[in-house]
């Protein structure tokens, strides 16, 4: 089986994809590493620099075939309260990636902030969905909690310009 190559990224891809790459957020912050697409093809994924990825992206291959970027369905925490603004305030204060949409906001599981939600009297509750939060200052990139010493299993060699 012959190892397909992406080297480049399409925004928002239109083209018709030649196969699909199913990944949870976590595993949509890379740079280079062997992935295993829907279809079981491997595609060695070499990009410049370390990518954060959205759902609708593509990878590009040598021959211009596009791979869709598909997210994940994941373990999300579900916020809910008649007044989202403080609520999202004390998230974003922790920089704590989120999914903001009409009447609620999305969060990976963390103890410590759904106790504060539900102290600021929000409701809290578990979901399974794709996590697609919003970018980082200016609308893109990835936020980074206050905790940078551990690595979450990504690669180490991205820098925190946003």
């Amino acid at each position: 089986m012959t190892i397909m190559n992406a080297q480049s990224i399409a925004r928002h891809s239109h083209e018709d994809p030649i196969d699909h790459l199913t990944l949870s957020y976590e595993e949509r912050f890379l740079r280079r590493k062997v992935l295993k697409t829907d279809g079981g093809q491997d595609v060695l994924v070499d990009l410049e620099h370390t990518t954060s990825l959205n759902h609708g992206d593509a990878f590009v291959l040598a021959g211009g075939e596009h791979i869709a970027v598909v997210a994940a369905t994941e373990p999300l925490i579900e916020i809910t309260a008649s007044d989202l603004t403080p609520i999202a305030w004390h998230i974003g204060n922790r920089h704590t990636p989120c999914q903001i949409e009409t009447g609620r906001l999305l969060i990976q599981p963390d103890h410590v902030i759904e106790a504060l939600m539900e102290k600021l009297g929000a409701t809290v509750t578990q979901v399974t969905e794709p996590f697609n939060p919003e970018g980082g200052a200016y609308g893109h990139g990835r936020t980074h909690g206050h905790d940078h010493g551990h690595s979450h299993g990504l690669d180490t060699d991205h820098d925190h310009a946003h």
